[in-house]
């Protein structure tokens, strides 16, 4: 090899923990040119790039890579963009380490290329440079496709079916477009001003979005598949689920999705300068051990709280959560109660003052491949909190599905589609993302739109000359 092998990945800056657990500004700072251009440097450019398998969108990650290395910045980001509308919050907040990064050569003997690190890097020099980075759409196909939810999954398949020069309208039933990006994900995470601008671009190629769009409630489902020649549903899973112990009904406990919904969307951490209020509670205890719960109890720091704490029924091994936000919470002071399991939240006055939780020993396996947490007889403890946040997943939300007659659910009430086409048992009506899978990633959930939109495009380019006849296929 002529050129000298670099084994470590380049460091990101970051702001120190004693000073980012007291605000929301963003924990990375991102890398320079010259930083940017030394990672880049150190990517084989292999003939068979697993990089590439393991990006849900496929990304053409070696090419991108070659032209940072080169210094050609804003190439880089048209090169993601003719996939991906949205480099600058796939380079945040993706599981790079279990997909694109998984499956680089590099990392088989020293650390993966920072693939992660380096999109975000050239998403965010076009966002400087006035984002020339944008590509271009086919002609008009005089087609109209409407995208029910703004989120990850909506606003890929959105943007692929403008580029193919369909007309694309979303209906969100929130006030801004972004799904779970807005709503979802902390500010210090993934800045609302990133989402924005990215979606900005969705709507130059000619995309409307229409806002307090409630369809089931305001917009009846059956007007738009008339006036639609297809309509593509990603709404998410956004219904909390709850533990069904006593004492949850009590004042301060919150689902992790209303939690983060009023403080992120609803900018509820700078209240009253934003009108919606969050209870700052001075111990704060999470459930569960996700992205979700890390997001809850990391907020909850920054809203002041003395004590933030996670409690997780599995050890620190099987944490599902990506090991850069663990690491950041354990920087932050978070505390773990590992192999714990709440039974009850007792409260003083209809307040919660107190958790109850059992120990758990870890015994054989389950069905998720992990070890099966087992309670320990007598071994309960209990948790001084004045806010419970139970962030332990999400469900189905029925408010669209019941109103669309004939369409076929699962037995988990997820959306029934054809795998390779996202179509649902209704014509000309197909899905994707949480909506079929439940709650995963965001670039899953892209990579299920970016499939939709070539199977509608396709379906449309079928039906040439026909008109679409409504009702259910048989």
């Amino acid at each position: 090899m002529s050129r000298k092998m670099i084994p470590e990945r380049t460091p990101m800056p970051e702001q120190p923990p004693e000073k980012r657990r007291r605000n929301f500004q963003e924990v990375a700072l991102g890398y320079t040119p010259e930083m940017a251009q030394r990672e880049a440097s150190r990517c084989l450019q292999c003939k068979k790039p697993g990089c590439v398998e393991g990006c849900p969108v496929h990304v053409p990650i070696p090419e991108f890579i070659s032209h940072v290395k080169e210094g050609f910045f804003i190439e880089a980001c048209r090169k993601i963009k003719e996939v991906n509308l949205m480099p600058g919050v796939c380079g945040r907040v993706c599981p790079q380490e279990r997909q694109c990064e998984a499956g680089c050569l590099l990392g088989k003997k020293h650390e993966p290329v920072a693939i992660g690190r380096l999109e975000r890097f050239v998403a965010d020099w076009d966002m400087k440079e006035g984002g020339n980075g944008m590509v271009s759409a086919e002609p008009s196909t005089g087609k109209r496709i409407a995208i029910v939810g703004s989120g990850p999954s909506g606003l890929s398949c959105a943007y692929d079916l403008a580029r193919m020069g369909h007309e694309v309208t979303i209906f969100e039933a929130l006030h801004e477009p972004g799904g779970v990006l807005v709503y979802g994900i902390p500010e210090f995470r993934l800045p609302k001003a990133i989402v924005a601008q990215e979606i900005k671009g969705l709507k130059e190629l000619g995309v409307e979005i229409i806002t307090n769009a409630v369809v089931g409630k305001l917009i009846d489902f059956e007007e738009i598949m008339a006036e639609f020649d297809a309509c593509f549903i990603g709404t998410g899973a956004g219904v909390p689920r709850f533990m069904g112990i006593d004492g949850e009904e009590l004042n301060g406990v919150y689902s992790a999705n209303e939690f983060l919904t009023r403080v992120n969307l609803m900018r509820a951490y700078d209240f009253p300068e934003y009108d919606t209020p969050v209870k700052r509670g001075s111990r704060v205890a999470v459930v569960g051990g996700g992205n979700v719960a890390m997001d809850a109890v990391r907020t909850a720091l920054r809203l002041g709280a003395m004590e933030a704490i996670i409690i997780y029924r599995r050890s620190m091994t099987e944490l599902p959560a990506r090991h850069e936000e663990v690491g950041h919470a354990v920087e932050e002071g978070v505390r773990f109660e590992l192999c714990s399991c709440p039974v009850r939240i007792m409260g003083e006055d209809g307040w919660v003052k107190e958790i109850e939780c059992v120990r758990m020993d870890l015994c054989g396996i389950d069905e998720s491949g992990r070890r099966r947490p087992v309670p320990v007889e007598g071994s309960e403890f209990t948790i001084a909190a004045d806010i419970v946040i139970v962030a332990i997943g999400t469900e189905a939300n029925p408010l669209l599905l019941e109103h669309i007659q004939g369409l076929e659910l699962n037995k988990r009430g997820y959306i029934s589609v054809d795998e390779e086409t996202g179509m649902t048992n209704i014509e000309g009506l197909f899905a994707g993302g949480d909506i079929v899978t439940g709650s995963a990633t965001v670039i899953s959930a892209m990579g299920a739109g970016r499939k939709a939109a070539r199977a509608i495009d396709g379906y449309l380019k079928n039906r040439v000359g026909k008109r679409r006849r409504g009702g259910v296929r048989r």
